[in-house]
């Protein structure tokens, strides 16, 4: 029986650290500016690092309807304790990546609060 050949590994990926080319946190006139990445139908929902240059979310609500947005702007106000009305979602509505802004917060807040 023929010997086969030893089986090569693929080389892996070198993760990109777009770290430059995005900004994770950006001050504003009126606040901060977040980049997000959301994983909804989560287990649970909670701030699970950072992930390609953006806060990674994930969402136990379902991205129907608006509900995981719902769910994204409840959780930045529960841990940030600001109202719901000083959150808002520059652009990525239909997306897994967004822009949040968040009125009245200091990015240093936003660091020692997540």
């Amino acid at each position: 029986m023929p010997k086969r050949p030893a089986r090569t590994r693929r080389p892996s990926r070198a993760r990109r650290d777009d770290s430059d080319n995005r900004v994770l946190i950006k001050e504003t006139a009126d606040g901060v500016e977040l980049s997000v990445r959301v994983i909804p139908r989560a287990r649970k929902t909670e701030c699970a690092g950072v992930r390609g240059g953006s806060l990674l979310i994930r969402l136990a609500a379902p991205p129907v309807e608006g509900a995981a947005n719902d769910a994204l702007i409840d959780f930045f106000a529960d841990a940030l304790r600001i109202p719901r009305r000083a959150i808002r979602i520059v652009s990525g509505e239909r997306g897994r990546e967004k822009r949040v802004a968040l009125s009245g917060v200091t990015a240093e807040h936003v660091r020692s609060s997540l």
